[in-house]
């Protein structure tokens, strides 16, 4: 992508909206880590929190408020934020898939996962790679909807196996290796695993869920 979304939701606006109006959140871990306040960010840390606010910047064509709470969150582990981010960085700016398939891919892991903080964050970074609200919401379907194309299907089909069985079906391999190229499947697990790992840290540790951020969708399972 000219700037790739799917890791980008780690350096997310904060903004309001809801594509799933009456929705409730599922009970989530009390704050168990707390964000590292900015008057403690050594002179590293700062720069690098600080530069997730400005790629946020250029790609949504605004200045959100401060660095994202799950981030200042992993800078409790100093050694740790410079490389994650990183990590990040690469899939969100060098990766193979496009934005809209990355972010099918997100939202479903975060969905399976049932993390209101990665699925609001999402939401934004969806619409921001063209994906319309009522595609959003269909995402949250328990069975994947005929309406998506037979590539969607596969993608979203790909993430429910990797959430369930850590594997890709053969059948589902099959189906992907029609539309996609080789570096395309290689990112796939990754994008479905950086968001269930990120799922993992914001509900076990209880990052906050900023209260403006679109609400999770009912789970129907």
């Amino acid at each position: 992508m000219s700037l790739r979304i799917a890791g980008a939701a780690l350096f997310a606006v904060l903004a309001g909206g809801g594509a799933h109006a009456g929705s409730a959140d599922p009970a989530r871990a009390p704050l168990r880590i707390a964000p590292l306040p900015p008057e403690e960010w050594s002179p590293e840390t700062r720069e690098r929190l600080e530069s997730t606010v400005r790629r946020v910047a250029g790609l949504e064509g605004r200045a959100p408020a401060r660095p994202l709470p799950i981030l200042t969150v992993i800078a409790r582990h100093p050694t740790l934020l410079g490389p994650f981010l990183e990590f990040t960085s690469t899939l969100a700016t060098r990766g193979a898939l496009s934005r809209r398939d990355s972010e099918l891919l997100a939202l479903r892991a975060a969905w399976n996962c049932r993390s209101a903080f990665e699925w609001g964050h999402h939401v934004h970074y969806a619409r921001a790679a063209g994906i319309r609200d009522e595609e959003i919401a269909r995402v949250a379907e328990r069975e994947i909807s005929p309406e998506w194309t037979e590539r969607e299907r596969a993608l979203l089909a790909a993430a429910d196996e990797l959430h369930a069985r850590q594997r890709i079906s053969d059948a589902t391999w099959a189906a992907l290796a029609r539309d996609f190229d080789e570096a395309q499947r290689v990112e796939i697990p990754f994008i479905v695993g950086q968001y269930t790992m990120l799922s993992m840290v914001a509900e076990s540790l209880g990052v906050p869920v900023e209260p403006e951020l679109p609400k999770l969708p009912e789970s129907g399972r």
